[in-house]
């Protein structure tokens, strides 16, 4: 069974927009590889995370605030499709 991104938001803050932004690129990016992207309004002020099932990927109080939505991609096909190529917003190679 595919798996489930669930966006957990602080409505209180504003952040629907954002959720739902990332919603949508995940959904475009990740078209086969997920069964859907749930946006979860949170009772927790200042919460937003995001989890692949019950694994938590990101979380904005532990980083320091929000990713860019490249870095998001990134998380989210790690875990997903290890070795699938995001195109120009994979992450450069090191030497």
């Amino acid at each position: 069974m595919k798996p489930t991104v669930t966006i957990e938001y602080c409505p209180k803050c504003g952040w629907l927009l954002r959720a739902a932004y990332m919603a949508q690129e995940l959904l475009t990016t990740f078209a086969d590889e997920l069964q859907g992207v749930l946006l979860k309004p949170s009772e927790v002020s200042g919460r937003y995370t995001i989890c692949i099932g019950e694994q938590k990927v990101f979380d904005r109080k532990e980083m320091g605030g929000f990713p860019e939505i490249k870095e998001v991609k990134q998380l989210v096909r790690d875990v997903v499709a290890p070795g699938k190529s995001l195109g120009h917003a994979d992450r450069k190679v090191q030497d």
